[in-house]
């Protein structure tokens, strides 16, 4: 028959990934933690499950997109969890950024149950998840991948097998790290432009044009010119993935000077209560940093 796919975590991420599969013809099964969050997909003709365990028993292979280690950890292996639902079959996809260490820990228990794991963390927010554009990078049972290139192909435009258990969280950990430090880095450009009396715009025009042009920057800078952070990727999330980032890079002896001095901005605009706001926002830590220069 057809494959039946589970769905735990209904976020900026889950809602639109979950509603592409079922355009695609899917059968889902789905489950958040404040239930209200599956009501577009409930509206589409999703079943929603009382717990994972449920969203695992009813589905042949289950994805969760989760927030952060301590939920992907309490939703694979907690009361009632993935891994209760799970047995020989089925197969348990976990697409959060989480850390190496817990990608293993939520591997052993799904496969203790007997089922197949493949952690495949995601380059890409909110607007790629809407349009099906997604990066895949992937590492676990390669079996898995397999089976799933027809769902991931469906939700993305590529997927990377990367190998063993904990590569995929690795790859996403080095290239979040990256793309924080450039947005810190874009952030305090713009904010000495405008102090040195150039336009903002310029500035975003400029650099399109050279060796430096970078989708992100097209897309943040206007925006951010503007004041306005309409969150695609919520800075809280992109504070995180520093911290696990520089915490990787400790237990392998390598110094990060400018990623972890990012990483501070960050920590600052979350300070300033910008968590929920567009990880873009790590400007307005920029202008906090510039007003305390001039008090002084």
């Amino acid at each position: 028959g057809a494959t039946t796919l589970g769905f735990c975590g209904m976020g900026i991420m889950g809602v639109p990934m979950a509603l592409n599969l079922m355009k695609a013809g899917y059968k889902v099964v789905v489950w958040n933690r404040s239930a209200d969050k599956c009501e577009p997909l409930k509206a589409a003709g999703a079943t929603v499950a009382r717990n994972p365990a449920e969203v695992a028993r009813q589905s042949d292979i289950t994805f969760a997109m989760l927030s952060d280690p301590p939920a992907a950890v309490q939703v694979a292996t907690g009361p009632d969890g993935v891994v209760a639902g799970l047995s020989a079959g089925k197969g348990y996809v976990d697409v959060s950024t989480i850390d190496p260490a817990t990608v293993a820990d939520v591997a052993a228990a799904v496969r203790a149950a007997g089922a197949l794991y493949l952690e495949a963390p995601v380059s890409g927010s909110k607007g790629p998840a809407e349009q099906g554009a997604l990066i895949f990078l992937t590492a676990g049972d390669k079996a898995l991948f397999e089976a799933v290139s027809g769902p991931l192909g469906v939700m993305g435009k590529a997927s990377f097998f990367l190998g063993e258990v904990g590569a995929g969280a690795n790859m996403k950990l080095v290239v979040n790290a990256v793309m924080g430090a450039m947005m810190a880095a874009f952030a305090e450009g713009m904010s000495l432009a405008d102090r040195l009396g150039l336009q903002q715009q310029d500035i975003i025009d400029v650099v399109a044009l050279g060796a430096i042009a970078s989708p992100m920057f097209a897309l943040k800078g206007p925006a951010m010119a503007k004041a306005r952070y309409p969150t695609a990727f919520p800075l809280k999330h992109q504070q995180k993935d520093l911290r696990l980032a520089i915490a990787e890079a400790d237990t392998a002896a390598q110094p990060l000077a400018v990623i972890a001095a990012a990483n501070d901005l960050y920590v600052r605009a979350r300070q300033q209560g910008l968590g929920d706001a567009d990880f873009s926002a790590v400007l307005e830590a920029v202008k906090g940093q510039q007003q305390q220069q001039q008090q002084q």
